[in-house]
Protein backbone atom coordinates (compact mmCIF):
# COMPACT_ATOMS: atom_id res chain seq x y z
CA UNK A 1 0.00 0.00 0.00
CA UNK A 2 1.27 3.55 -0.96
CA UNK A 3 0.54 6.32 1.47
CA UNK A 4 1.52 9.82 1.56
CA UNK A 5 3.03 12.24 4.67
CA UNK A 6 1.68 14.71 5.68
CA UNK A 7 5.09 17.34 5.20
CA UNK A 8 4.98 16.30 1.65
CA UNK A 9 1.15 15.77 0.84
CA UNK A 10 1.98 17.29 -2.94
CA UNK A 11 3.98 13.74 -4.03
CA UNK A 12 3.06 10.05 -3.96
CA UNK A 13 5.39 7.85 -2.57
CA UNK A 14 5.18 5.95 -5.60
CA UNK A 15 6.22 5.64 -9.18
CA UNK A 16 3.01 4.85 -10.52
CA UNK A 17 1.85 8.31 -12.12
CA UNK A 18 -1.64 10.26 -13.16
CA UNK A 19 -1.22 8.89 -16.76
CA UNK A 20 -0.30 5.31 -15.45
CA UNK A 21 -3.34 5.59 -13.19
CA UNK A 22 -5.68 6.82 -15.86
CA UNK A 23 -4.85 4.23 -18.32
CA UNK A 24 -5.35 1.45 -15.49
CA UNK A 25 -8.29 2.92 -13.89
CA UNK A 26 -10.00 5.24 -16.52
CA UNK A 27 -9.82 3.11 -19.50
CA UNK A 28 -10.27 0.36 -18.08
CA UNK A 29 -13.16 0.95 -16.73
CA UNK A 30 -14.53 2.71 -19.47
CA UNK A 31 -14.04 -0.08 -22.09
CA UNK A 32 -15.79 -2.50 -19.17
CA UNK A 33 -18.47 -0.21 -18.60
CA UNK A 34 -18.78 0.15 -22.77
CA UNK A 35 -19.88 -3.26 -22.40
CA UNK A 36 -22.01 -2.93 -19.69
CA UNK A 37 -23.98 0.19 -20.98
CA UNK A 38 -24.71 -0.75 -23.85
CA UNK A 39 -27.10 -3.20 -22.72
CA UNK A 40 -29.26 -0.12 -21.66
CA UNK A 41 -28.97 1.23 -24.97
CA UNK A 42 -30.05 -1.79 -26.81
CA UNK A 43 -32.97 -2.38 -23.88
CA UNK A 44 -34.04 1.02 -24.20
CA UNK A 45 -33.71 0.98 -28.37
CA UNK A 46 -34.50 -2.70 -29.40
CA UNK A 47 -34.72 -5.64 -27.19
CA UNK A 48 -38.36 -5.20 -26.63
CA UNK A 49 -38.44 -6.55 -30.24
CA UNK A 50 -35.58 -8.44 -30.59
CA UNK A 51 -36.48 -10.26 -27.70
CA UNK A 52 -40.33 -9.90 -26.54
CA UNK A 53 -41.65 -9.37 -29.14
CA UNK A 54 -44.86 -11.05 -28.44
CA UNK A 55 -46.83 -8.32 -26.22
CA UNK A 56 -47.04 -4.52 -26.63
CA UNK A 57 -44.46 -2.70 -27.14
CA UNK A 58 -44.46 -0.67 -23.91
CA UNK A 59 -45.03 -4.08 -21.57
CA UNK A 60 -42.14 -5.37 -23.89
CA UNK A 61 -39.87 -2.54 -22.73
CA UNK A 62 -41.01 -3.21 -18.86
CA UNK A 63 -39.70 -6.36 -20.08
CA UNK A 64 -36.42 -5.62 -21.46
CA UNK A 65 -35.60 -2.63 -18.48
CA UNK A 66 -36.37 -5.93 -16.04
CA UNK A 67 -33.65 -8.09 -17.81
CA UNK A 68 -31.29 -5.01 -17.90
CA UNK A 69 -31.93 -5.29 -13.89
CA UNK A 70 -31.17 -8.65 -13.36
CA UNK A 71 -27.52 -7.36 -14.09
CA UNK A 72 -27.45 -5.43 -10.95
CA UNK A 73 -28.77 -9.01 -9.05
CA UNK A 74 -25.22 -10.07 -9.46
CA UNK A 75 -23.48 -7.18 -8.97
CA UNK A 76 -23.42 -7.21 -5.12
CA UNK A 77 -22.14 -10.72 -5.58
CA UNK A 78 -19.19 -9.56 -7.51
CA UNK A 79 -18.51 -6.80 -5.40
CA UNK A 80 -18.22 -9.16 -2.08
CA UNK A 81 -16.67 -12.06 -3.90
CA UNK A 82 -14.43 -9.93 -6.09
CA UNK A 83 -13.38 -7.46 -2.77
CA UNK A 84 -12.56 -10.55 -1.16
CA UNK A 85 -9.83 -11.92 -3.07
CA UNK A 86 -8.54 -8.22 -3.96
CA UNK A 87 -8.14 -7.48 -0.40
CA UNK A 88 -6.74 -10.44 0.35
CA UNK A 89 -4.37 -11.25 -2.93
CA UNK A 90 -4.49 -7.66 -4.38
CA UNK A 91 -5.99 -5.54 -6.90
CA UNK A 92 -4.42 -6.52 -9.90
CA UNK A 93 -5.52 -10.26 -10.55
CA UNK A 94 -8.91 -8.94 -9.89
CA UNK A 95 -8.89 -5.82 -12.07
CA UNK A 96 -7.83 -8.53 -15.18
CA UNK A 97 -10.72 -11.09 -14.39
CA UNK A 98 -13.06 -8.53 -14.20
CA UNK A 99 -12.45 -7.46 -17.78
CA UNK A 100 -11.96 -10.88 -19.45
CA UNK A 101 -15.35 -11.63 -17.79
CA UNK A 102 -17.10 -8.88 -19.58
CA UNK A 103 -15.79 -9.05 -22.59
CA UNK A 104 -16.53 -12.87 -23.26
CA UNK A 105 -20.11 -11.95 -22.12
CA UNK A 106 -20.30 -9.20 -24.05
CA UNK A 107 -19.38 -10.76 -27.17
CA UNK A 108 -21.47 -13.69 -26.75
CA UNK A 109 -24.51 -11.21 -26.38
CA UNK A 110 -23.93 -9.89 -29.90
CA UNK A 111 -24.55 -13.39 -31.05
CA UNK A 112 -27.28 -14.03 -29.14
CA UNK A 113 -29.94 -15.73 -31.60
CA UNK A 114 -32.91 -14.01 -31.19
CA UNK A 115 -36.95 -14.79 -30.26
CA UNK A 116 -37.82 -15.58 -33.61
CA UNK A 117 -35.28 -17.90 -33.81
CA UNK A 118 -35.10 -20.06 -30.54
CA UNK A 119 -38.42 -18.68 -28.94
CA UNK A 120 -38.08 -18.13 -25.17
CA UNK A 121 -34.72 -19.50 -25.02
CA UNK A 122 -33.42 -16.25 -26.63
CA UNK A 123 -34.48 -14.02 -23.23
CA UNK A 124 -33.62 -17.04 -21.35
CA UNK A 125 -29.65 -16.61 -22.56
CA UNK A 126 -29.92 -13.00 -22.31
CA UNK A 127 -30.73 -12.66 -18.88
CA UNK A 128 -28.04 -14.78 -17.97
CA UNK A 129 -25.46 -13.17 -20.08
CA UNK A 130 -26.41 -10.13 -18.19
CA UNK A 131 -26.09 -11.63 -14.95
CA UNK A 132 -21.98 -12.46 -15.83
CA UNK A 133 -21.59 -8.88 -17.02
CA UNK A 134 -23.06 -8.02 -13.83
CA UNK A 135 -21.16 -10.29 -11.24
CA UNK A 136 -17.98 -8.72 -13.46
CA UNK A 137 -18.94 -5.04 -13.00
CA UNK A 138 -19.49 -5.45 -9.28
CA UNK A 139 -16.07 -6.24 -8.84
CA UNK A 140 -14.45 -3.76 -11.63
CA UNK A 141 -15.39 -0.28 -9.75
CA UNK A 142 -14.13 -0.57 -6.31
CA UNK A 143 -10.88 -2.10 -7.68
CA UNK A 144 -10.54 0.29 -10.22
CA UNK A 145 -11.27 3.24 -8.04
CA UNK A 146 -8.81 1.66 -5.36
CA UNK A 147 -6.27 1.81 -7.74
CA UNK A 148 -6.61 5.69 -8.39
CA UNK A 149 -7.26 6.34 -5.24
CA UNK A 150 -4.66 4.75 -3.17
CA UNK A 151 -1.84 5.83 -5.56
CA UNK A 152 -2.99 9.58 -5.23
CA UNK A 153 -1.57 12.58 -3.74
CA UNK A 154 -3.25 13.15 -0.55
CA UNK A 155 -4.62 16.46 -1.60
CA UNK A 156 -6.09 15.06 -5.14
CA UNK A 157 -7.63 11.53 -3.88
CA UNK A 158 -10.82 13.35 -5.01
CA UNK A 159 -9.16 13.68 -8.44
CA UNK A 160 -7.27 10.48 -9.20
CA UNK A 161 -10.13 8.43 -7.69
CA UNK A 162 -12.88 10.30 -10.32
CA UNK A 163 -10.03 8.37 -13.17
CA UNK A 164 -12.95 5.56 -12.86
CA UNK A 165 -15.82 8.21 -13.05
CA UNK A 166 -14.27 9.62 -16.05
CA UNK A 167 -14.11 5.69 -17.35
CA UNK A 168 -17.75 5.51 -17.06
CA UNK A 169 -18.74 8.27 -18.43
CA UNK A 170 -16.34 7.73 -21.39
CA UNK A 171 -17.74 4.47 -21.80
CA UNK A 172 -20.96 5.91 -22.12
CA UNK A 173 -19.98 7.81 -24.60
CA UNK A 174 -18.17 5.36 -27.05
CA UNK A 175 -21.20 3.06 -26.39
CA UNK A 176 -23.19 5.74 -27.20
CA UNK A 177 -21.17 7.18 -30.27
CA UNK A 178 -20.68 3.75 -31.63
CA UNK A 179 -25.05 2.88 -31.50
CA UNK A 180 -25.69 6.59 -33.05
CA UNK A 181 -22.96 5.57 -35.64
CA UNK A 182 -24.47 2.40 -36.38
CA UNK A 183 -27.84 3.71 -36.36
CA UNK A 184 -27.25 6.43 -38.84
CA UNK A 185 -25.36 3.53 -41.43
CA UNK A 186 -28.21 1.40 -40.55
CA UNK A 187 -30.80 4.53 -40.96
CA UNK A 188 -32.38 4.37 -38.01
CA UNK A 189 -33.56 0.24 -38.48
CA UNK A 190 -31.52 -1.29 -35.66
CA UNK A 191 -33.86 -4.23 -35.15
CA UNK A 192 -32.49 -6.44 -37.86
CA UNK A 193 -28.87 -7.13 -37.03
CA UNK A 194 -27.36 -3.45 -36.68
CA UNK A 195 -27.75 -3.99 -32.76
CA UNK A 196 -24.98 -6.48 -32.58
CA UNK A 197 -22.30 -4.37 -33.71
CA UNK A 198 -21.95 -2.34 -30.90
CA UNK A 199 -21.61 -5.46 -28.76
CA UNK A 200 -18.69 -7.62 -31.21
CA UNK A 201 -16.74 -4.40 -31.02
CA UNK A 202 -16.92 -4.14 -27.22
CA UNK A 203 -15.31 -8.17 -27.21
CA UNK A 204 -12.70 -6.97 -29.13
CA UNK A 205 -11.92 -3.50 -27.16
CA UNK A 206 -11.48 -5.26 -23.65
CA UNK A 207 -8.57 -5.99 -24.73
CA UNK A 208 -6.38 -2.72 -25.02
CA UNK A 209 -7.81 -2.58 -21.28
CA UNK A 210 -6.33 -5.95 -20.82
CA UNK A 211 -3.14 -4.71 -22.12
CA UNK A 212 -3.53 -1.46 -19.73
CA UNK A 213 -4.21 -3.49 -16.84
CA UNK A 214 -1.52 -6.43 -17.20
CA UNK A 215 1.06 -4.05 -16.72
CA UNK A 216 -0.06 -2.74 -13.43
CA UNK A 217 2.57 -2.92 -10.75
CA UNK A 218 1.94 -5.94 -8.35
CA UNK A 219 1.09 -5.43 -4.83
CA UNK A 220 1.47 -6.57 -1.33
CA UNK A 221 -1.29 -8.25 -0.14
CA UNK A 222 -2.93 -6.73 2.44
CA UNK A 223 -3.69 -8.35 5.67
CA UNK A 224 -6.87 -8.51 7.96
CA UNK A 225 -6.03 -6.97 11.44
CA UNK A 226 -7.82 -10.15 12.80
CA UNK A 227 -6.04 -13.52 11.87
CA UNK A 228 -8.30 -15.52 10.13
CA UNK A 229 -11.22 -13.33 9.44
CA UNK A 230 -12.81 -13.06 6.33
CA UNK A 231 -12.76 -9.47 5.24
CA UNK A 232 -16.51 -8.88 4.01
CA UNK A 233 -17.15 -10.15 7.81
CA UNK A 234 -14.84 -8.02 9.86
CA UNK A 235 -16.08 -5.03 7.80
CA UNK A 236 -19.60 -5.51 8.69
CA UNK A 237 -19.35 -5.35 12.28
CA UNK A 238 -16.31 -2.79 12.50
CA UNK A 239 -17.98 -0.77 9.86
CA UNK A 240 -21.73 -0.92 9.58
CA UNK A 241 -22.95 2.35 9.56
CA UNK A 242 -20.43 2.95 6.77
CA UNK A 243 -21.94 0.35 4.81
CA UNK A 244 -25.34 1.20 5.34
CA UNK A 245 -24.92 5.27 4.25
CA UNK A 246 -22.41 4.47 0.99
CA UNK A 247 -25.05 1.95 -0.06
CA UNK A 248 -27.96 5.01 0.45
CA UNK A 249 -25.20 7.58 -1.68
CA UNK A 250 -25.28 4.88 -4.28
CA UNK A 251 -28.93 3.94 -4.24
CA UNK A 252 -29.36 7.07 -5.01
CA UNK A 253 -26.59 8.23 -7.19
CA UNK A 254 -27.12 5.03 -9.63
CA UNK A 255 -31.48 5.57 -9.35
CA UNK A 256 -30.64 9.15 -11.14
CA UNK A 257 -27.94 8.06 -13.46
CA UNK A 258 -29.70 5.06 -14.58
CA UNK A 259 -32.72 6.96 -15.27
CA UNK A 260 -30.81 9.71 -17.06
CA UNK A 261 -28.65 6.92 -19.20
CA UNK A 262 -31.44 4.26 -20.13
CA UNK A 263 -35.32 5.78 -19.53
CA UNK A 264 -34.64 9.26 -21.10
CA UNK A 265 -33.70 7.28 -24.07
CA UNK A 266 -36.34 5.26 -24.07
CA UNK A 267 -38.89 8.40 -23.21
CA UNK A 268 -37.70 10.35 -26.18
CA UNK A 269 -38.21 7.94 -28.53
CA UNK A 270 -42.05 7.32 -26.97
CA UNK A 271 -42.53 11.08 -27.65
CA UNK A 272 -41.71 10.55 -31.43
CA UNK A 273 -37.71 11.37 -31.54
CA UNK A 274 -36.00 8.92 -33.96
CA UNK A 275 -33.26 6.78 -32.30
CA UNK A 276 -30.60 8.85 -33.67
CA UNK A 277 -32.20 12.05 -32.67
CA UNK A 278 -32.51 10.39 -28.92
CA UNK A 279 -28.53 8.87 -29.16
CA UNK A 280 -27.62 12.46 -30.01
CA UNK A 281 -29.11 13.76 -27.01
CA UNK A 282 -26.84 10.43 -24.96
CA UNK A 283 -23.84 11.98 -26.50
CA UNK A 284 -24.08 15.34 -25.01
CA UNK A 285 -25.11 13.41 -21.74
CA UNK A 286 -21.82 11.68 -22.19
CA UNK A 287 -19.70 14.24 -22.99
CA UNK A 288 -20.38 16.54 -20.74
CA UNK A 289 -20.64 13.77 -17.73
CA UNK A 290 -16.90 13.06 -19.01
CA UNK A 291 -15.97 16.59 -18.35
CA UNK A 292 -17.82 16.89 -15.11
CA UNK A 293 -16.66 14.28 -13.11
CA UNK A 294 -13.31 14.62 -12.57
CA UNK A 295 -14.17 19.05 -12.66
CA UNK A 296 -16.53 17.97 -9.63
CA UNK A 297 -13.80 15.49 -7.91
CA UNK A 298 -11.33 18.48 -7.57
CA UNK A 299 -14.10 20.56 -6.50
CA UNK A 300 -14.27 17.93 -3.75
CA UNK A 301 -10.58 18.08 -2.90
CA UNK A 302 -10.75 21.70 -1.69
CA UNK A 303 -13.99 22.41 -0.91
CA UNK A 304 -15.11 18.70 0.53
CA UNK A 305 -17.02 15.79 0.03
CA UNK A 306 -20.03 16.68 1.35
CA UNK A 307 -20.67 19.91 0.34
CA UNK A 308 -20.34 19.18 -3.58
CA UNK A 309 -22.40 16.25 -3.00
CA UNK A 310 -25.04 18.33 -1.61
CA UNK A 311 -24.92 20.89 -4.41
CA UNK A 312 -25.36 18.08 -7.01
CA UNK A 313 -27.91 16.64 -5.08
CA UNK A 314 -29.97 19.65 -4.87
CA UNK A 315 -29.19 20.77 -8.93
CA UNK A 316 -30.50 17.23 -9.80
CA UNK A 317 -34.04 17.17 -7.86
CA UNK A 318 -34.55 20.68 -9.25
CA UNK A 319 -33.74 20.10 -12.70
CA UNK A 320 -35.99 17.17 -13.05
CA UNK A 321 -39.04 19.41 -12.89
CA UNK A 322 -37.30 21.01 -15.81
CA UNK A 323 -36.72 18.40 -18.00
CA UNK A 324 -39.59 17.10 -19.41
CA UNK A 325 -41.26 20.38 -20.56
CA UNK A 326 -37.88 21.02 -22.35
CA UNK A 327 -37.68 17.11 -23.97
CA UNK A 328 -41.52 18.15 -24.76
CA UNK A 329 -40.95 20.76 -26.68
CA UNK A 330 -39.80 18.45 -29.70
CA UNK A 331 -37.12 20.51 -30.19
CA UNK A 332 -33.57 18.19 -30.99
CA UNK A 333 -31.61 21.32 -29.93
CA UNK A 334 -33.49 21.66 -26.69
CA UNK A 335 -33.61 18.24 -26.39
CA UNK A 336 -29.97 18.07 -26.53
CA UNK A 337 -29.38 20.77 -24.13
CA UNK A 338 -31.80 18.97 -21.61
CA UNK A 339 -28.94 15.39 -21.83
CA UNK A 340 -26.37 18.05 -21.40
CA UNK A 341 -27.46 19.78 -18.46
CA UNK A 342 -28.47 16.02 -16.85
CA UNK A 343 -24.76 14.86 -17.70
CA UNK A 344 -23.00 18.13 -16.47
CA UNK A 345 -25.78 17.60 -12.88
CA UNK A 346 -24.62 13.84 -12.76
CA UNK A 347 -21.32 14.42 -13.02
CA UNK A 348 -21.20 16.77 -9.48
CA UNK A 349 -22.42 13.40 -7.78
CA UNK A 350 -20.14 11.20 -9.77
CA UNK A 351 -16.84 12.55 -9.66
CA UNK A 352 -16.39 12.37 -5.57
CA UNK A 353 -18.15 9.22 -5.06
CA UNK A 354 -15.63 6.84 -5.64
CA UNK A 355 -13.03 8.75 -2.66
CA UNK A 356 -15.85 9.86 -1.09
CA UNK A 357 -16.63 5.55 -0.53
CA UNK A 358 -13.13 4.53 -0.33
CA UNK A 359 -12.20 6.99 2.28
CA UNK A 360 -15.18 5.58 4.78
CA UNK A 361 -12.89 2.38 5.50
CA UNK A 362 -9.69 1.54 5.94
CA UNK A 363 -7.37 0.14 3.62
CA UNK A 364 -7.34 -3.61 4.44
CA UNK A 365 -11.27 -3.62 4.05
CA UNK A 366 -11.46 -1.24 1.76
CA UNK A 367 -12.32 -3.23 -1.29
CA UNK A 368 -14.89 -5.48 0.31
CA UNK A 369 -16.68 -2.39 1.73
CA UNK A 370 -17.13 -0.02 -0.98
CA UNK A 371 -17.85 -2.41 -3.43
CA UNK A 372 -20.37 -3.96 -0.88
CA UNK A 373 -22.43 -0.58 -0.07
CA UNK A 374 -21.88 0.55 -3.59
CA UNK A 375 -22.76 -2.31 -5.33
CA UNK A 376 -25.44 -2.82 -3.06
CA UNK A 377 -27.30 0.34 -3.75
CA UNK A 378 -26.40 0.27 -7.46
CA UNK A 379 -28.85 -3.12 -7.56
CA UNK A 380 -31.25 -1.32 -5.43
CA UNK A 381 -31.37 2.09 -7.45
CA UNK A 382 -29.57 1.15 -11.21
CA UNK A 383 -31.37 -2.01 -11.13
CA UNK A 384 -34.70 -0.85 -10.73
CA UNK A 385 -34.60 2.74 -12.07
CA UNK A 386 -35.77 2.45 -15.57
CA UNK A 387 -38.38 0.00 -14.72
CA UNK A 388 -40.01 2.04 -11.83
CA UNK A 389 -39.73 5.12 -14.25
CA UNK A 390 -41.81 3.28 -16.79
CA UNK A 391 -44.20 1.90 -14.14
CA UNK A 392 -44.82 5.24 -12.98
CA UNK A 393 -45.54 6.17 -16.56
CA UNK A 394 -47.87 3.64 -17.39
CA UNK A 395 -49.74 4.52 -13.91
CA UNK A 396 -49.94 8.20 -14.22
CA UNK A 397 -51.05 7.54 -18.02
CA UNK A 398 -47.86 8.95 -19.07
CA UNK A 399 -47.27 12.02 -16.60
CA UNK A 400 -43.77 12.77 -16.59
CA UNK A 401 -43.63 14.98 -12.91
CA UNK A 402 -44.65 11.12 -11.26
CA UNK A 403 -40.93 10.01 -12.39
CA UNK A 404 -39.44 13.82 -11.75
CA UNK A 405 -41.25 13.33 -8.06
CA UNK A 406 -39.26 9.85 -7.77
CA UNK A 407 -36.11 11.78 -8.69
CA UNK A 408 -36.18 13.95 -6.32
CA UNK A 409 -36.99 11.90 -3.61
CA UNK A 410 -33.57 9.20 -4.19
CA UNK A 411 -31.78 12.92 -4.51
CA UNK A 412 -32.63 13.21 -0.98
CA UNK A 413 -31.37 9.68 -0.03
CA UNK A 414 -28.32 10.62 -1.57
CA UNK A 415 -28.03 14.14 0.43
CA UNK A 416 -29.02 12.35 3.78
CA UNK A 417 -26.46 9.95 3.48
CA UNK A 418 -23.82 12.02 2.59
CA UNK A 419 -24.42 14.34 5.26
CA UNK A 420 -23.93 10.88 7.70
CA UNK A 421 -20.48 10.04 6.14
CA UNK A 422 -17.77 11.62 7.74
CA UNK A 423 -15.60 14.42 5.58
CA UNK A 424 -12.37 13.09 4.77
CA UNK A 425 -10.70 15.98 2.28
CA UNK A 426 -8.75 16.74 4.60
CA UNK A 427 -7.84 13.57 6.36
CA UNK A 428 -4.31 12.47 5.89
CA UNK A 429 -4.04 9.63 4.03
CA UNK A 430 -2.20 7.44 6.73
CA UNK A 431 -4.80 8.23 8.86
CA UNK A 432 -7.49 7.21 5.98
CA UNK A 433 -5.77 3.61 6.10
CA UNK A 434 -5.47 3.39 9.18
CA UNK A 435 -9.29 3.55 9.97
Amino acid sequence: MHTTTDHDSTKPLTDVTATKTFLVSGIGTALEYYDFLIYGLAAGLVFNVVFFPEVDPIIGTLYAFAAFGTGFLARPLGGVIIGHFGDRIGRRPMLVLTLITMGVSTLAIGFLPTYATIGIWAPILLVLLRLVQGFAAGGEWGGAALFGLENAPSNRRGLWGSFTSMGIGLGTLIGTGVFAITSAVAGGDLVEFAWRIPFWLGGVLVIIGLLARLSMPSEEPVKTSDSGTIPFVEMFKKHPKQIFLVLGVSYGYNTIAYIGFTFFLSYLTSLGYDSTQALIGQLAYSAVLVASAPLCALWSDVIGRKKVMVIGGVSMAVFLFIYFPMVGTMSVAMATIAFGITGLLTGITQGPIPTFSGEQFPSHLRYSGMSAGYQIGAALGGGTASFIATWLLVVFDGNPVSVAVYGAFVMLVLILCSLGLRETHRVPTEEINAG
